[in-house]
C-alpha cells in the first residue's frame, strides 16, 4: 500500500490541524496546568471533538461513529501532538474504542454510541509495573457467584481519575507473565472496593493509580472470552502505540518548526544563527528523521486497518522510531534555543516533557527493540 493519504484522509488532517490550533493550543495547556484543573482537560472541548466526529473515529457507523479507521485517528493524534492539546482522545477514542471492538453486541449497543457522542469516558487499566510489561498481570479475578472478584493494583492508567468505565486486565488463570489466562473486564470505578488516585505526570497530563479490593463484577462485564483477553489487549496496545507514534511525529514536527523559526530570528556575532552551516546540517538531518518516522507511523496504521499479520511488527517499529526522533527533535530544539530553552516561558520545554512521557508509554525503545527481535526471530 502506498504511503500517501487519500483525499478524505487529507481533509481529516486539515480539519484536525485547524481545530486544535484554534481550540486547544499550547496556551490552553498552560492555563489548565496553572489552574490545577481537577479534570485536566476541557469537557467542552471533548464535546466539540465529538461533534467534529473525532470521538467516534474508530466506532462503526452502525453505533453512531464514522468508522474511519486508525489512519484517521493517527492524523487527529498528530495534530494533538503539534498543539500539545489535552483531551481523552487516546484513552477513550483509541484505546477504549479498540477494546470494545472485541465486546459483545450488548456491550457495544450500550457503550459505543455514548462514546461517539462524547458522553462516555473509558480508561485502560493494564500496566502494573514501573516499566511496560503487558502480560505481567498480577491482578487476580477469582470466580465468585455469577461473576468474579478482582483484587490487585494498576498504575499509569491514562485518564483513570475521570473514566466512567475502566477496562481492566486481570488474570483468571496461569502464572504472572503468561499470555494465556488474561481476561478483560468492564469495571465501574465507583464500585465498592475500587480506589482511584489521580497522578499528574511530568507533561501535565493525567494518569491514575487504581487498587481493586475484592471488586465484584458480573459475567456480563467480561470483554471477549474468559482467559483469552491477551489477543484483544495486544490489539488495543498496538493501536495505542501507533497513535502515540503519530503524536510524537506531531511533537517532533512542531519542535522542528519552532526551532527553525528561532534560528532565523536569533542574532549572534552579528549574524542570524540560522546562517551557521553546522546548525543547518543538524536541522536538515532532523527533517529527514521526522519524515522517516512519519512514514513508519503511516505504514503501521495502514497495516492495523488492513488486519495485516505483520501489523504488530510495524506498530513496534513506528513507536520505537517516533520515540527516538521525538527525543532528538526536542533535545535539538532546547539546545538550539540556548539557555532560554529550559525556561517555562518558552514552549519548547513543554514539547520535551511530552516527548519523554509519550516515549515511555506502552513501551520505550528498549521494549520495542526486544519485541522486534523476537518477532523477527533473532
Amino acid at each position: 500500500m502506498a504511503l500517501v493519504l487519500t483525499d478524505e484522509q487529507a481533509m481529516i488532517r486539515e480539519a484536525a490541524d485547524g481545530f486544535f490550533a484554534s481550540e486547544a493550543p499550547v496556551s490552553e495547556l498552560r492555563r489548565l496546568r496553572d489552574a490545577a484543573d481537577a479534570t485536566g482537560f476541557s469537557r467542552d472541548l471533548w464535546k466539540q471533538m465529538a461533534e467534529m466526529g473525532f470521538a467516534g473515529v474508530l466506532v462503526p457507523e452502525a453505533h453512531g461513529g464514522s468508522g474511519l479507521g486508525l489512519v484517521a485517528a493517527n492524523l487527529i493524534q498528530e495534530a494533538v501532538g503539534r498543539n500539545l492539546s489535552l483531551s481523552p482522545f487516546l484513552s477513550t477514542a483509541v484505546l477504549g474504542a479498540t477494546a470494545l471492538s472485541g465486546a459483545s453486541e450488548d456491550q457495544k449497543a450500550a457503550l459505543l454510541q455514548k462514546l461517539a457522542a462524547g458522553d462516555l469516558l473509558l480508561a485502560l487499566a493494564s500496566d502494573e509495573a514501573s516499566r511496560h510489561a503487558p502480560h505481567l498481570i498480577r491482578t487476580r479475578a477469582e470466580a465468585a457467584g455469577n461473576g468474579f472478584r478482582l483484587t490487585g493494583a494498576k498504575t499509569f492508567v491514562l485518564d483513570g481519575h475521570v473514566a466512567d468505565r475502566l477496562i481492566v486486565a486481570a488474570r483468571t488463570s496461569g502464572e504472572d507473565g503468561d499470555r494465556d489466562g488474561i481476561t478483560l473486564f468492564l469495571v465501574d470505578p465507583k464500585a465498592a472496593g475500587v480506589d482511584v488516585r489521580r497522578t499528574i505526570m511530568v507533561d501535565s497530563r493525567n494518569a491514575a493509580d487504581i487498587r481493586f479490593d475484592g471488586v465484584q463484577v458480573d459475567g456480563a462485564d467480561v470483554i471477549g472470552a474468559v482467559g483469552e483477553g491477551a489477543a484483544i489487549l495486544d490489539r488495543v496496545l498496538d493501536a495505542g502505540r501507533t497513535c502515540l507514534a503519530a503524536e510524537m511525529v506531531g511533537v517532533s514536527a512542531q519542535s522542528f518548526s519552532m526551532t527553525v523559526g528561532y534560528l532565523k530570528e536569533r542574532d549572534q556575532f552579528g549574524r542570524k544563527i540560522g546562517s551557521f552551516q553546522a546548525l543547518q546540517h543538524r536541522a536538515a538531518q532532523l527533517y529527514c528523521e521526522i519524515e522517516l518516522a512519519k512514514s513508519a507511523t503511516l505504514k503501521a496504521a495502514q497495516a492495523l486497518d488492513a488486519g495485516d499479520r505483520d501489523a504488530p511488527l510495524y506498530a513496534s517499529l513506528a513507536k520505537a522510531k517516533a520515540g527516538a526522533v521525538a527525543r532528538l527533535a526536542t533535545n535539538e530544539g532546547v539546545q538550539m534555543h540556548g539557555g532560554i530553552g529550559m525556561t517555562d516561558e518558552y514552549d519548547i520545554g513543554f514539547y520535551m516533557k511530552r516527548a519523554r512521557a509519550a516515549e515511555t508509554s506502552f513501551g520505550d525503545l528498549s521494549f520495542h527493540g526486544d519485541r522486534l527481535a523476537r518477532m523477527l526471530g533473532y
